[in-house]
């Protein structure tokens, strides 16, 4: 592919630093350990700001371009990508496993900062653009709203953008294509909580008791089946449930169960539709069966929006990189969630997936990032700075 070839160069120094960060991987708010790595690397490449703290561990990073004629120097584009990893025990079978017990990069965040940190080298080195990149390391972003925390501690106000951009690795088994999709891109994403207190009892009487084991797995049942029985078949959307806390010994009924779960969507009220059944549903099944049932809702993602416009920009630049023939956009849009689509309310741009080697699934103990991408991914993100804030060139004699 053909990369940029001042990172095919640093190719061996891409590999080093994703195999660090995949060897230490930090849960949402803790990335300590990433964020001193990706501070140190830029001020160590001559970046002309470095702020960190901004959202509890979250880095920024500003670089100035050349100057250039015209004003157009005066534009700002922000780059992104997310550092924390998930609480996941790694069966990836890799030399440069996890080294943190229940930790993993299952998603490839410690790649996403690689690239990233690929494109920051590069630039910090050429310059080879006006006015000014801004590099937004962000952590939490695995439903914890890292995205929200950078951007209620004034990530805009003190570091202004004209568009942004960000990226993620996708195991599709076609390494180098790269899709988006223009508008609704992404779904948002409400997380729930249900708590069922009922009565306990000696399993050997269970009618001394309220069941919350039964009436909870019959509560899952009815959950999984809103979509089905309630919303229509043309509205995308998705009820999963995914714990189901209960019990603690042989010989007890419990008196307590938890059930959490998601729903994703792409329009408010069909996400405010699933809430409202889900509701009803509780408040029968407690008055039916004589228990307390409580459901809590939390709003973690917005819709991703792709500006169409900026989409052009970002599909042109990947094509720089990978060919017109690897580019593609999306007809769908994914159920999957990113909080990026925050950043996107607030500032124009887009998001980008890029496919590489390999079909385990992400968020899966066995996934493997393929390395092979790091640099593809550093060029992209590169080139739409470059695109995105060109160099006037000098009027010729």
């Amino acid at each position: 592919m053909p990369v940029i070839p001042a990172i095919h160069e640093r190719s061996a120094d891409l590999l080093s630093i994703f195999e660090d960060l995949h060897r230490h991987p930090e849960l949402g708010f803790e990335e300590s350990r990433t964020a001193a790595v990706v501070a140190d690397k830029l001020r160590s490449w001559g970046f002309d700001e470095v702020h960190t703290g901004i959202g509890t561990t979250g880095v920024v990073g500003i670089l100035h371009g050349r100057g250039t004629r015209g004003g157009a120097g005066n534009r700002r584009v922000g780059v992104r990508a997310d550092m924390d990893a998930l609480p996941i025990e790694e069966a990836s079978g890799v030399a440069y496993t996890s080294g943190n017990p229940g930790r993993m990069h299952a998603c490839g965040h410690d790649g996403h900062t690689t690239m990233l940190l690929g494109a920051a080298q590069y630039l910090a080195a050429s310059r080879g653009f006006a006015g000014t990149a801004v590099f937004v390391f962000q952590p939490a972003e695995e439903g914890l709203g890292g995205a929200r925390r950078m951007l209620q501690e004034g990530l805009f106000e003190r570091f202004p953008c004209d568009e942004i951009y960000g990226m993620h690795n996708q195991p599709t088994g076609k390494p180098g294509h790269a899709t988006l999709r223009k508008g609704a891109a992404l779904a948002g994403a409400s997380f729930f909580d249900i708590h069922l207190r009922g009565r306990g009892s000696h399993a050997a009487m269970p009618h001394q008791a309220r069941d919350v084991l039964v009436i909870g797995a019959y509560l899952i049942q009815q959950l999984q089946s809103i979509v089905s029985r309630n919303v229509r078949a043309t509205d995308a959307c998705v009820v999963s449930c995914t714990q189901f806390h209960t019990g603690s010994a042989y010989n007890v009924i419990p008196e307590t169960a938890t059930i959490t779960g998601t729903i994703r969507f792409f329009s408010t009220d069909v996400r405010d539709l699933v809430q409202s059944r889900m509701r009803a549903i509780c408040e029968g099944l407690a008055l039916g069966h004589g228990i307390a049932i409580d459901v809590a809702f939390h709003e973690i993602f917005d819709v991703l929006l792709n500006d169409a416009e900026l989409s052009d920009a970002y599909l042109a630049a990947a094509a720089d990189v990978v060919g017109a023939g690897n580019v593609a956009e999306e007809d769908a849009p994914f159920m999957g969630s990113e909080d990026f689509a925050d950043m996107l309310r607030r500032v124009p741009g887009s998001y980008l997936n890029l496919g590489h080697a390999g079909t385990v699934p992400l968020h899966n103990p066995a996934f493997v990032l393929d390395p092979d991408i790091l640099p593809v991914g550093a060029s992209i993100y590169a080139r739409i700075i470059e695109t995105r804030l060109p160099i006037d060139k000098e009027p010729t004699a």
